[in-house]
């Protein structure tokens, strides 16, 4: 079991939280208004409710806010982070869903990592999943599979076996810079989404062949 402190109060938020509680991990809500924070927990059934600024009593820290407060978030919580593994889901994708807000050359992740303590580790995940495909889980027997990138291996491993508690299937793509190509699928994703697809009712992972 893990305990993982979710910053933020949107739909990624309430698709992880209740996916971790059925995992059996312990689960903080964490938001800037202690009433929709109070609602969410008590929703959720088994959440408990992490003042907004305090220091975050989960392992994990999962930055379930918009990409641009991810930064001012750890930025705020500064030294209460050292020690945690920061998980990003964020996308730095610009309004008009065709390029990055991010600098050329970097990723979202990248960026957050410089703001965090030293100490923390930031591991990219679930930022190619729509909140309701996370939240539904598997399907028709076809395991969902969740991206990763990180530069620590023990934060990879312990991250992996969190999204394995999910029932989902955690595939480490390589180091943090390969954050940038995680953002990419979520771009592809939006793509997908206005050309093709035309609903969000889908996920993109990988089949083994042999």
């Amino acid at each position: 079991m893990s305990s993982i402190s979710i910053i933020g109060l949107g739909n990624m938020a309430s698709a992880l939280a209740g996916r971790a509680l059925a995992g059996g991990n312990a689960v903080e809500i964490i938001g800037r208004d202690p009433a929709k924070a109070k609602e969410l927990a008590v929703a959720l059934d088994g959440a408990i409710v992490g003042p907004a600024g305090a220091a975050p009593a989960g392992d994990f820290v999962v930055l379930a806010v918009p990409y641009g407060a991810a930064a001012a978030v750890v930025s705020e919580y500064g030294d209460t982070l050292r020690g945690k593994v920061i998980i990003d889901i964020t996308n730095p994708i610009t309004p008009d869903f065709q390029s990055f807000v991010t600098p050329t050359g970097t990723s979202g992740a990248q960026e957050i990592a410089k703001a965090a303590p030293v100490g923390a580790q930031v591991v990219k995940a679930f930022n190619a999943l729509f909140s309701h495909v996370l939240a539904a889980g598997p399907a028709e027997g076809r395991t969902l599979d969740v991206f990763i990138a990180g530069d620590d291996a023990q934060a990879k491993a312990r991250v992996s076996a969190f999204i394995e508690s999910l029932g989902l299937r955690p595939m480490d793509t390589g180091e943090l810079p390969m954050a940038r190509a995680l953002e990419n699928v979520a771009l592809l994703q939006l793509g997908l989404v206005a050309h093709s697809v035309k609903h969000t009712d889908f996920s993109l992972g990988v089949s083994i062949l042999s």
